[in-house]
């Protein structure tokens, strides 16, 4: 990074941007740890039962005409919350894009789905990619950063 930005070395990078690093001779680990659980804490869903997967196969994943409208403010804040996540967090990428679709007009049925994906990130906050500095392997959802 030093060659592309002019920056001021004051040691080892361990956060940046909202992303947690932690950097070994061989790996860099990126996570988003203490984003994800203060967006546990921010919708109020850190209770919740943890899930293990992030959507069920059985959601609801077209437009809901007969469904009951909801307040499109605090779906399309969840959405945009987890769209921030996807960024060190590839496996719920596909969930949220699904979400994403009914932002417009969003139904109860559609916030229910959202609201699945929380519990997950709450069973899974410590999750991230490794970055390997010997190839272009990475690794995604590895538990044990140390």
């Amino acid at each position: 990074m030093k060659r592309e930005f002019e920056m001021n070395i004051v040691g080892e990078l361990n956060y940046f941007l909202g992303l947690q690093v932690k950097q070994r001779k061989d790996r860099i680990f990126i996570s988003q740890e203490k984003y994800a659980k203060n967006l546990v804490k921010r919708f109020g869903l850190d209770s919740r039962k943890h899930t293990s997967t992030p959507m069920s196969s059985s959601a609801k994943r077209s437009i809901d005409a007969a469904g009951v409208d909801i307040d499109p403010t605090l779906y399309r804040s969840m959405i945009g919350s987890f769209l921030y996540l996807t960024i060190s967090r590839p496996e719920i990428a596909f969930s949220v894009r699904v979400c994403v679709r009914f932002q417009a007009a969003p139904k109860e049925s559609h916030l229910t789905v959202v609201k699945r994906i929380i519990p997950y990130i709450n069973g899974t906050s410590d999750y991230g990619i490794w970055y390997s500095k010997d190839s272009n392997e990475c690794l995604a959802r590895y538990l044990d950063a140390d």
